[in-house]
């Protein structure tokens, strides 16, 4: 094993967080999974945190795709995407964005 491989394995992974506040003001922690520009926006797939394990188990380890947009007073935020084809497309583009780097981790395994 290089010791670039060694380092690598030794570098703790440190997941990028977001928190993101309901109509209701409560507040829910995300893990950006990955994030990409298709059709004139910016998407991102994120993954609910949970506090217990057995929640995140029952969650069945999905992901929530949002749109980055801004505010009224030109803030960012994110939305909720409401055209379902356009969800589609998203979540294939995302879901072969984790097939590759699922394989190029197992790659880097070997």
């Amino acid at each position: 094993m290089s010791d670039m491989e060694k380092d690598m394995q030794n570098e703790e992974y440190e997941a990028d967080l977001v928190s993101l506040v309901d109509e209701d003001g409560n507040e829910y922690d995300f893990e950006v999974l990955d994030e990409i520009d298709y059709k004139d926006g910016h998407y991102y797939a994120l993954a609910p945190q949970f506090d217990l394990p057995d929640q995140d188990i029952e969650s069945g380890s999905t992901y929530m795709i949002f749109e980055a947009v801004e505010d009224e007073d030109g803030q960012p935020q994110l939305a909720e995407i409401d055209d379902e084809d356009l969800l589609d497309e998203l979540a294939e583009i995302f879901e072969n964005n984790f097939d590759e780097t699922y394989k190029a981790e197992e790659n880097s395994e070997e």
